[in-house]
């Protein structure tokens, strides 16, 4: 019975556990094409948004910016002298 219980248990997470998703956008390229469609997906792989711009002509698409892109330097804090 304690088999049979620990089964249904297993059984249940396993079932309400939902599908992993792979990372989307690919963190080498700074502009992404967002496909619209039955399949709707992301080409990361263009280097400025006119070259994707012209990909995505006459296409159900967006070009939007790699919010993960790895080439992106941090923004540094400019210090100022104190004014006395």
């Amino acid at each position: 019975m304690r088999n049979l219980a620990l089964a249904i248990v297993a059984l249940a997470t396993v079932s309400v556990a939902g599908p992993a998703s792979a990372q989307t956008y690919d963190p080498a390229y700074p502009v992404c094409l967002h496909i619209y469609g039955p399949a709707t997906y992301y080409e990361c792989k263009y280097a400025s948004l006119a070259q994707c711009a012209a990909s995505a002509s006459g296409r159900p698409a967006q070009c939007e910016v790699n919010p993960y892109f790895a080439g992106a330097e941090p923004r540094r804090h400019q210090w100022r002298r104190p004014a006395y």
